[in-house]
């Protein structure tokens, strides 16, 4: 029988068994489950999974599967009748050459030559990539029943469900048919680009951003506006006037962790993007990159916008990717209402489907035992590292110091913005570093327009280890000197 069948029907089962349990009382274990039901723990995981997804019944890791308190009175339906006209109004506006800069990207993708310390990645590195868990996630999702046949254009539901809590929250605003499989985050920002803004059209980002979603932009013929940032995220004094200056109906940000400035967007900032936004009859496209990258001693994270957005202004873009491997590139797209069939559209001409055995193989992944062991170990690493990049740059290149540039560091992320004192020669400065053996990534590529200063970016994901960060930050000093680049 197939396993998704197979679950099916025990959620069938368990979901008439329910009545007999009590708000909050526990059910039996999934050992008792798989001996009662001669089914297998995959098929009990599934089953549970989809009685979750219902909001039946909660699982707690370690504790067992318990029968959910009585659903609150369900939300009023979201009324996106307004998304017509930003969908259909396509401001006449001057035609962009569709030049694609890819240099920005290339930077970070291009391994390092022999020798070189990478802290211009964005990659975990292989000892902290969940290879065995992967592994084993693959070989059991190639062995489905049916895991070669074509897949459900919008991706497998199971997987989808799981993104829909993911993104919403328990009981929050998604359902599976809100979402839409990606073949990861660089792909559902270009979906997003192409679905939400016509050629010539202005689009509102984030100063600095991302440089793929610059390029993704560029390619698409968009015209990126800046809208600057301070420690508490984009300043939505300047994203109204920019709105309004430009008649733009599209902003992208990253409100967590943004890269590459690190910030996060402040609470009553959240709430003005949303309100900013609306007023404008515009989009949101809110690319949540590091939702899984936060840092062992950071705080709660914040939901995330699409789980305060009322009406369909959020377009929400997630990633497994940069939590597990560059080859599992496995994402979502999130949106509510009309703009769903465009973001849809945009992806079966494009790319038909992503492969139905990445997907299974993501989905046993985040379902297995080994996800939430890897998120944890990930949280530690990750803050080890930041911790000892952090002291490496007091000691050697204290004037380059993130703290010093008035930037808050990132309890989460991966990476330093730096502002290079006054006068520094950016491409000089990175060149000099490369010679010295350390990559790092110049703070050009990240404006859309001018940039205010000099900045250099560095990444302690892809090292392999302390002891290399350490290296590397001395050899970026090397650099420094050789320049006569200020350090202290």
């Amino acid at each position: 029988m197939h396993e998704r069948s197979s679950g099916a029907e025990l959620a069938a089962i368990l979901r008439e068994e329910l009545k007999r349990y009590s708000p909050g009382e526990k059910l039996p274990s999934s050992r008792a489950l798989v001996e009662r039901h001669r089914v297998s723990p995959v098929t009990v995981s599934r089953a549970l999974a989809e009685l979750a997804a219902e909001g039946l019944v909660v699982t707690r890791p370690g504790a067992g599967a318990f029968r959910a308190e009585p659903r609150r009175a369900t939300p009023p339906p979201v009324d996106t009748s307004w998304q017509e006209i930003a969908l259909s109004a396509e401001p006449a506006g001057d035609q962009v050459p569709r030049s694609v800069d890819a240099s920005g990207v290339l930077a970070t993708l291009s391994a390092p030559g022999p020798g070189v310390i990478e802290l211009n990645g964005g990659y975990l590195p292989p000892a902290l990539q969940p290879e065995r868990a992967l592994a084993a996630a693959l070989a059991r999702a190639g062995r489905r029943p049916g895991a070669w046949s074509r897949p459900a254009v919008d991706g497998v539901p199971e997987l989808r469900a799981w993104f829909a809590r993911e993104i919403g929250g328990p009981g929050g605003p998604l359902s599976a048919n809100d979402v839409l499989i990606t073949a990861g985050g660089q792909s559902a920002l270009t979906a997003a680009l192409r679905a939400l803004a016509a050629p010539g059209a202005p689009v509102l980002v984030e100063s600095p951003t991302y440089p793929g979603m610059l390029a993704v932009a560029r390619a698409s013929g968009l015209r990126p506006v800046p809208v600057p940032m301070d420690a508490d995220g984009v300043r939505t004094d300047l994203l109204a006037d920019a709105f309004r200056v430009s008649g733009a109906r599209l902003f992208v940000c990253q409100p967590l962790f943004q890269n590459p400035s690190g910030a996060v967007l402040a609470a009553e900032r959240r709430r003005e993007v949303l309100r900013v936004a609306r007023a404008a009859g515009a989009f949101v496209v809110e690319d949540d990159f590091a939702r899984l990258l936060g840092h062992a001693d950071g705080p709660p994270l914040p939901p995330t916008l699409l789980a305060d957005d009322p009406d369909g202004t959020v377009v929400h873009v997630r990633s497994l990717t940069k939590a597990t491997s560059p080859s599992l590139r496995v994402g979502a797209l999130a949106a509510r209402g009309p703009v769903f069939d465009r973001l849809r559209a945009i992806q079966v001409v494009d790319s038909f489907f992503v492969p139905g055995p990445l997907q299974e193989a993501a989905l046993e992944l985040v379902g297995s035992p080994a996800w939430p062991r890897h998120l944890r170990l990930i949280a530690g690493e990750l803050t080890s590292r930041r911790q000892t990049v952090r002291a490496a740059l007091q000691r050697e290149l204290p004037a380059l110091d993130a703290a010093g540039a008035g930037q808050r560091t990132a309890l989460g992320g991966y990476h330093l913005w730096l502002r290079l004192p006054d006068g520094t020669d950016e491409a000089a400065l990175t060149g000099a570093a490369l010679h010295a053996g350390v990559a790092v990534a110049a703070g050009r590529p990240y404006f859309a327009a001018e940039p205010p200063a000099a900045h250099l970016r560095l990444s302690y994901a892809s090292a392999a280890g302390s002891a290399e960060l350490t290296e590397g930050v001395r050899r970026l000093r090397t650099a420094c000197d050789e320049l006569g680049v200020p350090v202290a």
